[in-house]
């Protein structure tokens, strides 16, 4: 175990790290993938033969607006701000080809409703005077996702502690140019009018591209009681931008405009790293505490960068609790923001300063917190006799939201 443990602790912390440098997530572009949500499983070890099927909730609602790490506290006070409220339940199914390789398919059903001024009559009081919002949406399946995990160690030798490898591929199976009805004064006696257009890129479906998982996650039991747990997922997105038109180009389009004229298909990363403890009065049932970063880099890894997006990224503390009764496990985790930023896209940066000299930067809608409910059911194959003491329960990053 002690041999082991230097190598646990290196690959944890190095995902935690890199994941950070990748200048990630804004606003709410973070697609439902189905991991990292704090799933609830029987045991992160599928034996063979062995079926899980499960459901991961999540809530959230961004409405605090940052350019770089500052928050524009002005957007609240002047009632200005976008709020965005998205709900996404990820169903899946995983297999257990042995009890070192499993497969699994996640299909993501999403409801997602937004509110705001700009996009209507506007933010100013001038061409808004009663400060009207008006709301978009968009319903209906994500992108489902097909992916492999592997163990590197047996996990009949190796109880206490192991690390697993997965890799995936994301389908473009949501829809990326849902449109609604947006409202405008009319030009003549500024009478309510309706124009349909593509919703923001925020609550689009999908981002129609095909794309590519690289997964990890471990655990390492500490002491009695205490077990060490990480996981990661970096999805590589290599087409550069889909269909759905962001602005329209005309004669007097900039460089600016030209790089902005389709939404992106963008890179993006989830990584957690905490403890779970066991050691409860109550039998079966496990809290947790980890840190969670989560975001959406400027760049991606392969392929362009161009088309509209709002880089950033934000890292919570994440408390958790699970619960574990038979076949059943149930799981509840709350990330609370320590931490946002949105981070200068490939255009903010091409447009290089504003007039005062202070580089470009787009501002994005973060949440306070995100609700994630997991709940697993196990059934056939070969039953993996890992007690809750020995493994860090309902942390699968097979299952990531």
């Amino acid at each position: 175990m002690q041999k082991q443990l230097p190598i646990l602790f290196f690959f944890g912390f190095i995902l935690l790290l890199f994941s950070q440098q990748l200048s990630a997530q804004g606003c709410v572009a973070i697609r439902p993938m189905g991991g990292c949500a704090g799933t609830a499983s029987n045991s992160i070890v599928m034996g063979k033969g062995q079926w899980q099927l499960g459901a991961n909730y999540r809530y959230f609602r961004s409405f605090r607006h940052f350019k770089s790490d500052t928050e524009q506290k002005e957007r609240l006070e002047k009632n200005t701000e976008v709020i965005n409220w998205a709900n996404s339940l990820d169903l899946g199914i995983s297999y257990g080809l042995s009890n070192r390789l499993s497969l699994s398919f996640n299909l993501p059903l999403i409801h997602y409703d937004r509110s705001s001024l700009y996009e209507h009559y506007g933010n100013s009081t001038t061409a808004n005077p009663e400060q009207k919002r008006f709301n978009t949406g968009a319903q209906g399946i994500g992108d489902v996702r097909l992916s492999g995990s592997y163990w590197l160690f047996n996990p009949e030798k190796y109880v206490k502690h192991n690390i697993a490898v997965g890799l995936g591929v994301k389908l473009p199976t949501g829809d990326s140019n849902v449109k609604d009805e947006f409202h405008k004064r009319k030009a003549t006696d500024g009478g309510d009018s309706t124009i349909i257009k593509a919703v923001d890129q925020s609550i689009q479906l999908g981002d129609g591209g095909v794309g590519i998982s690289l997964e990890l996650q471990g655990y390492a039991t500490l002491f009695h009681g205490g077990a060490l747990y990480f996981n990661g997922f970096y999805m590589s997105n290599p087409r550069e931008t889909n269909n759905t038109i962001n602005r329209v180009i005309t004669a007097n389009s900039t460089e600016i405009d030209k790089i902005t004229e389709f939404h992106s298909v963008a890179d993006q990363f989830v990584a957690r790293i905490g403890m779970n403890f066991s050691a409860l009065p109550v039998k079966n049932l496990a809290v947790g505490l980890g840190l969670r970063a989560e975001g959406i880099p400027n760049k991606d890894l392969i392929g362009g960068s161009n088309g509209f997006r709002r880089p950033g990224f934000i890292v919570s503390v994440e408390p958790g609790v699970a619960f574990q009764r038979g076949k059943f496990a149930f799981s509840v985790n709350v990330p609370y923001a320590l931490y946002r930023k949105r981070t200068r896209s490939v255009a903010d940066i091409a447009g290089g300063n504003d007039a005062f000299g202070i580089p470009r930067n787009g501002d994005a809608a973060f949440a306070d917190y995100s609700v994630n409910v997991g709940l697993a059911y196990r059934f056939g194959g070969q039953k993996m006799n890992h007690s809750m003491d020995a493994t860090p329960k309902f942390n699968d990053v097979k299952k990531m939201n």
